[in-house]
């Protein structure tokens, strides 16, 4: 699952709230401990097995009026070892109306009880043995709307099954349904035991209106038209999985059809997208060739399908040949020119078809079984796709995202939380991907490729856990692997290094001298050092194992650089004392993308303009825009003609729009009228960001005529192009634009995009003189801000009651009363 994350993370990710991104459940962070700790007392096993799911058969039908879901059920279980008389299913906030035993066609009244409108009891009809099936029909309705978990950073107001504007009251979105599982949600809308452990395979029969289309796992089999209008259509999947992977889809969807290996490959996606569809999904069938021929497991399922749904809860959600994204992965064909912004997003979910759904977690204190590897395909992905620089840049980006989060005292596998909700952050996701691509570089790509076979191959449509996937490791390697899993799988933290040098010329000896300083274990852990003489580099592996290590090594003319982890994939923090030279020497010599944006970020840091201007001149696009970046920050740079010679190039030439458009930004901010001709022209560009630049360069050479052109520009205007129109409208301060300004905020979801635009929506109501119209702004401001998950609410608070409290400093009186209670 693809999280309220990431930032990305990338993500790249920010179509999860704060964080990148991160989903498969893309980029949850819910990294703050809670006050109440008597969690830590608490052991998470894994759900004990009473009875084994066989098949769930469902028949539904769903009222729009009042958001229900009309259901019944054929449940066929069996004992999983000892004898029963008795089933326990998950039934969360239904009304049950019948719970009978089904046997030769024949419904026979069965004893229940039904607590907490949580769980169903059910009193058998006899005690039943090991793999003695039967069948437990259940007529009954599900209310999610009256039902809400609460949720998490990764989920909000979980409730299963999702009513989109059911009574279409809400002109400019569409009708629909779709439903989400993880972690144990699907139980809102089916009676189940409702645990990761548990597989079962299923038939689901829709009736809806004949003018939706319907999805679900597996294969429709059928369809069939009613006379009051509706249409009946019936899934089936004959290979067992868990039931939070269950998925119903309901809507007026476009269906996009590609195809892998004679397997259905599809989009659902709105009409308005149905022409851009494959610019955002068209990859997957490469995706899904490069993983089974990586993994050396071809896809498993007799399909795969994607579907986007409006309002979704949270990032993307790896459902059984049946992915639901959220709307954040629509992008236009302008768009689209700037990046597939959602491409990180749909790997990460596929990989979950192997990782997640083909062998699931046994219960959720593994979840980095999934997760985990679900965030390294998307290194892998780019890896493969665009290039080695590419996946580092992925690696780097995700290695930074855990680095600066609060993270550091929670285990990979957790056997203690406070609720399941919380495993899903940056341990599970960046932690756990960084900590897969340490293990591949350790023992090598085909060890570690054959490994994940076996794991896959042995666990197949069953559950795993960390420990087989050692077994399975050590299987293949024939190494003790127990040292890396105790430090990295049920550890804690990360190694935490300063690293520094020592040059003895009389000796021809150098001296690499590492110490560890993290408060939580001392990590074993094995490094290359490389040493270059200019161009020529000599490699040695070492052990760091100690609080203090240190490698000597002989020379016989002094290195100009020694370049710990040489290879970049160490998963630390660390201060390393290298000098401007040893620098430089990177910079020319050391290959990696990693090595560049070291020495690039060393140069910004010690103001060495020169040094920072050969990054605009790199082979990766990711380290071009960095140092535009940096240059931009850098008075000396903004008013050297060489510099802004080879800036200017870039601006008009260079191949990767968001680059160009920051060397355009970067000439904007430099006020020269010289560069006019370049805004004059790229205003027009198809690009979004490369627009948007060049609107801010109009700008900031005709203030004036600002507006103008950014009522101009804004009937066609998102992403960067849309923050440049916002910025110029806000700042305005017209009474005109309110009604578009607050429709637009309003329409924003929770996310990293609205956040930024809080602050200058706020200034632009302190500016206006409606009293009415300021309040209503500051309710718009509230309601997003009580919106956000509370494990962000520290970080997002002070911000957004700040920017409220200039809107009550400005306007002092009623609407500073206004604005005090409300924040109360």
């Amino acid at each position: 699952m693809q999280q309220l994350k990431n930032k990305k993370i990338q993500m790249k990710k920010n179509f999860l709230f704060l964080s990148l991104l991160i989903c498969s459940a893309a980029i949850a962070q819910n990294d703050n401990v809670p006050a109440d700790t008597s969690w830590k007392t608490i052991y998470r096993a894994e759900a004990a097995k009473i009875n084994d799911l066989v098949n769930t058969k469902l028949d539904v039908k769903f009222d729009y009026s009042k958001s229900y879901m009309y259901g019944k059920e054929w449940l066929t279980v069996h004992p999983h070892f000892y004898p029963t008389d008795s089933l326990t299913l998950d039934a969360k906030g239904m009304n049950i109306n019948e719970v009978s035993l089904f046997e030769n066609g024949k419904k026979t009244p069965l004893e229940y009880r039904y607590d907490d409108s949580m769980y169903l009891r059910i009193t058998l009809n006899k005690t039943y043995k090991a793999n003695e099936n039967y069948t437990v029909y259940i007529d009954y309705v599900s209310k999610p709307n009256e039902w809400s978990e609460g949720g998490s950073a990764a989920i909000a107001g979980a409730k299963g099954l999702y009513f989109i504007n059911p009574k279409g009251e809400e002109k400019d979105k569409p009708t629909e349904i779709w439903t989400q599982g993880e972690t144990e949600h699907n139980s809102v809308w089916m009676p189940t035991i409702d645990k990761p452990n548990q597989k079962t395979t299923d038939q689901i029969t829709m009736t809806v209106p004949d003018k939706y289309v319907t999805l679900s796992n597996g294969l429709l089999i059928s369809q069939k038209k009613n006379t009051d209008g509706t249409r009946t259509d019936t899934w089936k999947m004959d290979l067992p999985h868990s039931p939070y992977l269950f998925f119903m889809g309901v809507g007026d969807y476009s269906i996009i059809k590609d195809s892998y290996k004679g397997k259905e490959v599809a989009y659902y996606v709105e009409k308005e997208y149905a022409p851009v569809a494959r610019g955002i999904f068209g990859h997957t069938p490469e995706m899904i060739k490069f993983y089974s021929e990586t993994l050396g497991v071809d896809y498993a399922w007799p399909k795969y399908d994607q579907i986007v749904g409006r309002n979704y809860v949270s990032g993307a959600m790896e459902n059984t040949t049946a992915t639901l994204h959220g709307e954040s992965a629509y992008q236009n064909a302008r768009e689209l020119k700037d990046g597939n912004n959602w491409e990180d997003v749909i790997a990460h979910e596929l990989f979950h078809q192997w990782f997640g759904d083909l062998v699931t977690c046994e219960s959720w204190a593994n979840i980095t079984v999934n997760e985990s590897f679900a965030n390294f395909s998307e290194t892998i992905w780019n890896e493969y796709k665009y290039g080695q620089d590419k996946g580092d840049e992925t690696n780097y980006n995700d290695m930074q995202q855990y680095l600066t989060g609060n993270s550091a005292n929670k285990q990979l596998v957790r056997f203690y939380y406070a609720d399941k909700e919380d495993v899903f952050d940056n341990v599970s996701y960046p932690k756990g991907g960084r900590i897969l691509n340490m293990l591949r570089h350790y023992l090598g790509n085909d060890a570690f490729y054959a490994s994940l076979h076996k794991y896959l191959i042995d666990n197949k449509f069953k559950n795993g856990e960390a420990q087989q996937l050692r077994l399975a490791f050590e299987s293949v390697t024939g190494q003790d692997l127990n040292w890396y899993w105790n430090e990295w799988y049920y550890g804690t933290g990360h190694p935490v290094l300063d690293i520094s040098y020592v040059y003895d010329d009389a000796a021809h000896k150098a001296s690499v001298i590492v110490q560890q300083k993290q408060t939580q274990q001392i990590f074993k852990m094995p490094v290359n050092i490389d040493i270059y003489n200019g161009a020529t580099k000599t490699r040695h592996q070492v052990w760091i194992q100690n609080a203090i290590d240190t490698f000597t090594f002989d020379y016989t003319t002094r290195p100009d650089l020694i370049n710990f982890d040489g290879d970049k994939v160490l998963l630390c923090q660390k201060t390393d004392h290298k000098t401007a030279d040893n620098y430089k020497t990177q910079w020319k010599y050391a290959p990696l993308y990693v090595d560049r944006h070291e020495a690039i970020q060393y140069f910004a840091d010690n103001n060495m303009t020169y040094e920072l201007s050969l990054g605009l001149n790199d082979k990766f696009y990711g380290i071009r825009s960095f140092t535009l970046d940096k240059l931009k920050e850098n008075p000396a740079a903004l008013s050297n003609q060489t510099i802004l010679q080879t800036v200017e190039r870039i601006a008009q030439n260079d191949e990767h729009n968001r680059t160009k458009s920051r060397a355009i930004a970067m000439l904007a901010s430099t006020k020269d009228p010289k560069y006019k001709y370049i805004f004059d022209k790229a205003i027009n560009d198809s690009s979004y960001s490369v627009a948007g630049a060049a609107l801010e360069g109009l700008s900031t050479l005709d203030s004036a005529n600002a507006y103008a052109l950014a009522k101009k520009y804004g009937t066609d205007a998102k992403g960067d192009l849309e923050e440049t129109v916002g910025n110029i409208i806000v700042a305005a301060g017209k009474e005109e634009d309110y009604d578009i300004i607050v429709q637009k905020y309003d329409a924003l979801p929770a996310s990293q995009a609205k956040f930024n635009l809080t602050p200058s929506f706020c200034d632009y109501l302190s500016k206006l003189n409606d009293t009415q119209k300021i309040k209503a702004g500051i309710d718009k401001v509230v309601a997003f801000k009580n919106a956000i998950p509370q494990a962000y609410r520290g970080m997002t608070d002070p911000t957004i009651n700040a920017s409220l409290q200039k809107i009550a400093t400005a306007k002092g009186g009623d609407v500073q009363a206004y604005v005090e209670n409300a924040m109360k």
